[in-house]
C-alpha cells in the first residue's frame, strides 16, 4: 500500500524564502493580520487530514468504485468516502479560503492550494468532491444574485451541500456553442421567475453521491429566444432538492443520475449521466452571459486539475524513491555500492536516478508555479490597487493554460516513470502506482484538453493581446536575469533562462507572421510551442528556487543541498527538450495537412 508524507518543508521554503509572501499578503487587506504561525499551523494539520484520513481509502477506493441504484437513481460513494467527508466538514475545511461574510475563514487562496495538493496527492477521486464545490462557490460568488448568494454560499461554505458544473452534452465537449439544454420561463405561482431545464449532460464529476444533504448543480442551457452559438448560453443554479423558503429542503428536483461512467482511472469519483427533466432553476447572471459566469468555475477548475497532477507526481515520486532505496538488482556499473547485500539498491543505478529526479524536479517546479499564480490570485482578489490588480489579472490569464497542460503533460510523464522503477510491481494494483498513472491520464483530457490550452495560449493570451501578457511576464524574467547575470555562481542557471527567453520571442513572432497567411499554422505549432513556454516558465522558478538555495548552501542543510543538485539536473537533462519542441513548432502546417483524408 502506497504511503504519502505530506512535503510541508518545500512549501514553507517557497512560502517564505521564495516568494516572501507573508508581507504581500499582509499589504492586502483582507489578509493583513495573516502571519507565518498560522499558515504553518494550518499545513501541519492539513497534512496530517490528507495523510491519515484521505490517503488510507484511496487505493480501496479505486477497487471498490462508485454504484448506481438504478431504480432511486443514488449513488453510493465507496468504503468510507462519507466518514472521510464528515471529518472534512467537522474540521472547518471547506470554509478555509472562503468569504467571512459567507461563514468562511478568509484565509489566502494560496494555502487553500496547498491543502489542496495535499489532498490530491493523497486520494485525487475524493479530492473532487468537495474541490468541485469550491469551484461552484466561487461563480456564485462572483456572479450570483443576492438571494442565490443568501441561499446557497453559506451552505456551500460549510459543505453542508456540494457543488458541480454541468457543461458537456453527448454531441458537444469544448465546443458548448452546440448545446441542446432548454430552458423554459415559469409564469406565475410560488415558481415565478424560474425556468424548467430539460436536457440531457455527461461526464459531469460529483452529479450526484452520498456524501452531502444537496447538490448545487450549476447548468449550462438555452432560453427560447437564444441565439446560436455561445452567445445564445446561459447560467442556471439547479439543485438537487427544491429550497424552501426558510432554507430547509424541499421537494426533490428533476435532475437525476441516468448511469455512471465505468473509468480508466478517479474510480472512485462519481462521473455521471444526468438527465434534466424540467428541473427548476434560476438564472445566474445575465441571460445568453452564461459562460462570462461559468468561466470562473472553468478557470479554477484548471488550475485544480494541475493541482491535481502536480500532487500525483509527488506521491508518486515519494513512493518510486522509498522503493528504490530497498529494491536490490544487479551491482552498480562503477562497483559494488552495497558489499553486505547480494546486489545494489536500484537507486545507485544511473536511469532509476533520471526516473525520480524527473519526477521530482516536475513535482517541485509545478508547485512553485502553482504556489506563485495563486498568490497571484490573492493580489487580484483582495488588492486595492487598480494597476496590481490588472497586473495580476493578466499573469493569472497567461499562465493558467500552461498550468493546466504543462505540469498534466509532465504529470503522466512523472508517474509513468515512478511505476517504471518498480519495474513489474509497479504494474500490479497493490503498489498504488498503476492507479496513479491512471488518475493522471485523465487530467490531460478534461477541462479543456491540453491541445484547447495550447490553442488558449498561443491564439488568445498571446497572438489575441499582440504578446502583451507575455512581453509583461517577460519582463519579470529579464529583470531577474539583470539582477543574477553578474553571478558567477548563477551562470548556469541564468545564461540558459535567458537564452530561452530570447527563443520564445523569435517563435512567438515567427509563428504570428505565419498565422496571417494561414491560421492552421497557429493550430500546428500549439502544443509544441505550450512546452517551450512551460519550460520558460519553469526555468525562471527553477532559477530563482537555485538563488535561493545557494545562498544558503553553507547552512548545513541538506535541503539546500537537495533544491540545488535537483535544479542543476533540470536545466541539464530537461530544459534541452526545447530544441526539439521548437523545431517542430517551426516545421510548421505542412507535414499535417499534405496528405489526403482518403489515405489516413
Amino acid at each position: 500500500m502506497p504511503q504519502y508524507n505530506p512535503p510541508i518543508r518545500d512549501m514553507q521554503f517557497l512560502l517564505y524564502e521564495m516568494l516572501d509572501a507573508v508581507p504581500t499578503l499582509r499589504a492586502l487587506p483582507p489578509h493583513a493580520d495573516v502571519d507565518a504561525d498560522t499558515l504553518n499551523a494550518v499545513l501541519e494539520e492539513g497534512g496530517k487530514f490528507a495523510s491519515q484520513v484521505a490517503a488510507p481509502i484511496n487505493l480501496s477506493g479505486d477497487a471498490e468504485g462508485c454504484t448506481l441504484d438504478p431504480v432511486s437513481h443514488a449513488v453510493s460513494t465507496p468504503k468510507g468516502f462519507t466518514q472521510a467527508y464528515a471529518q472534512y466538514v467537522e474540521g472547518g475545511w471547506p470554509s478555509l479560503s472562503c468569504d467571512p461574510a459567507c461563514g468562511g475563514q478568509g484565509l489566502p487562496l494560496v494555502l487553500n492550494q496547498c491543502f489542496y495538493e495535499m489532498l490530491n496527492s493523497a486520494n485525487q477521486a475524493w479530492t473532487m468532491y468537495p474541490g468541485l464545490s469550491h469551484a461552484a462557490y466561487e461563480a456564485l460568488h462572483a456572479h450570483g444574485t443576492p438571494l442565490q448568494k443568501a441561499t446557497y454560499l453559506a451552505k456551500l461554505t460549510r459543505g453542508q451541500w456540494t457543488g458541480t458544473m454541468c457543461l458537456t452534452e453527448p454531441q458537444c465537449g469544448t465546443d458548448l456553442g452546440l448545446l441542446r439544454s432548454k430552458a423554459e420561463p415559469i409564469v406565475g405561482g410560488v415558481l415565478d421567475g424560474s425556468y424548467r431545464i430539460s436536457g440531457e449532460k455527461i461526464f459531469i464529476s460529483a452529479g450526484e453521491h452520498d456524501l452531502a444533504e444537496n447538490i448545487v448543480h450549476l447548468v449550462l442551457a438555452r432560453l427560447p429566444d437564444a441565439p446560436a452559438g455561445n452567445k445564445g448560453i446561459s447560467l442556471f443554479v439547479v439543485p438537487k432538492f427544491l429550497i424552501n423558503p426558510d432554507g430547509s429542503l424541499g421537494e426533490r428536483n428533476g435532475i437525476y443520475c441516468g448511469g455512471l461512467e465505468h473509468k480508466m482511472g478517479i474510480r472512485a469519483s462519481a462521473t455521471c449521466q444526468m438527465v434534466l427533466d424540467g428541473a427548476v432553476g434560476t438564472l445566474v447572471g445575465a441571460p445568453h452571459k452564461g459562460l462570462a459566469a461559468m468561466f470562473v468555475m472553468m478557470n479554477a477548475a484548471r488550475l485544480g486539475v494541475g493541482n491535481q497532477s502536480l500532487g500525483l507526481t509527488e506521491v508518486a515520486y515519494q513512493n518510486a524513491v522509498a522503493y528504490a532505496k530497498g529494491r536490490i538488482q544487479m551491482r552498480s556499473l562503477s562497483g559494488t555500492k552495497a558489499p553486505d547485500q547480494a546486489a545494489d539498491p536500484i537507486i545507485v543505478h544511473p536511469d532509476v536516478r533520471k526516473m525520480l529526479l524527473t519526477a521530482r524536479a516536475y513535482a517541485e517546479g509545478a508547485r512553485a508555479m502553482l504556489m506563485f499564480t495563486t498568490l497571484q490570485l490573492d493580489v487580484l482578489l483582495s488588492s486595492d490597487d487598480d494597476a496590481e490588480k490588472r497586473e495580476a489579472d493578466d499573469t493569472v490569464a497567461l499562465l493558467t493554460p500552461i498550468i493546466k497542460a504543462f505540469i498534466t503533460d509532465n504529470g503522466w510523464i512523472a508517474t509513468s516513470s515512478c511505476m517504471q522503477v518498480f519495474g513489474g510491481h509497479g504494474y500490479v494494483h497493490g503498489s498504488g502506482m498503476e492507479q496513479f498513472v491512471r488518475d493522471a491520464r485523465i487530467n490531460m483530457i478534461y477541462e479543456g484538453t491540453n491541445t484547447i490550452q495550447s490553442l488558449d495560449l498561443l491564439g488568445r493570451k498571446v497572438l489575441g493581446d499582440n504578446g502583451a501578457k507575455l512581453k509583461k511576464f517577460g519582463k519579470r524574467i529579464a529583470a531577474f536575469v539583470e539582477e543574477e547575470g553578474v553571478s558567477e555562481a548563477m551562470q548556469e542557471f541564468i545564461n540558459p533562462l535567458a537564452d530561452l527567453g530570447d527563443k520564445v520571442t523569435k517563435l512567438t513572432t515567427e509563428i504570428g507572421m505565419k498565422a496571417f497567411g494561414n491560421a492552421d499554422e497557429v493550430g500546428a505549432a500549439a502544443v509544441d510551442y505550450l512546452r517551450v513556454v512551460g519550460h520558460l516558465c519553469f526555468a525562471y522558478f527553477w532559477a530563482r528556487m537555485a538563488k535561493v538555495a545557494l545562498d544558503k548552501q553553507n547552512s548545513g542543510d541538506p535541503f539546500y543541498t537537495a533544491k540545488l543538485a535537483t535544479a542543476r539536473f533540470y536545466f541539464a537533462k530537461l530544459l534541452p527538450e526545447t530544441a526539439g519542441l521548437i523545431r517542430t513548432a517551426r516545421a510548421g502546417v505542412a507535414p499535417l495537412m499534405e496528405m489526403d483524408e482518403a489515405l489516413f
